[in-house]
């Protein structure tokens, strides 16, 4: 019966401090490494399609390359090739690497 209750003092005694102090530390990491890169990304996005400009190479949601002709409240006409041009949201472009880096 002594050798059970110093089982349990000895469980019950730091674990709740300690099982408190792994959680922050995960949320904490969780944080750092998954969250904040996210709302970065996000931000980065948000700001390329609020400085949107005529001629520049955009890539639409659904993998449609082309350049921006004109650009009205909350859509974007997009040249894809010669004479042909599309109406996309705005939320659907992105910034296109390939043309960035030449």
């Amino acid at each position: 019966m002594n050798l059970l209750t110093v089982f349990l003092q000895a469980a019950g005694g730091g674990g709740n401090y300690s099982f408190l102090i792994m959680m922050v530390a995960i949320f904490a990491i969780m944080y750092f490494f998954m969250i904040r890169p996210q709302n970065k990304k996000q931000k980065e996005i948000a700001n390329f399609r609020k400085n949107l400009e005529v001629g520049q190479s955009v890539i639409t949601a659904g993998g449609i390359y082309g350049k921006i002709k004109e650009i009205e409240d909350n859509t974007v006409i997009v040249e894809i090739a010669s004479s042909v041009k599309i109406k996309v949201d705005k939320n659907s472009i992105y910034a296109d690497a390939q043309a960035q880096t030449k």
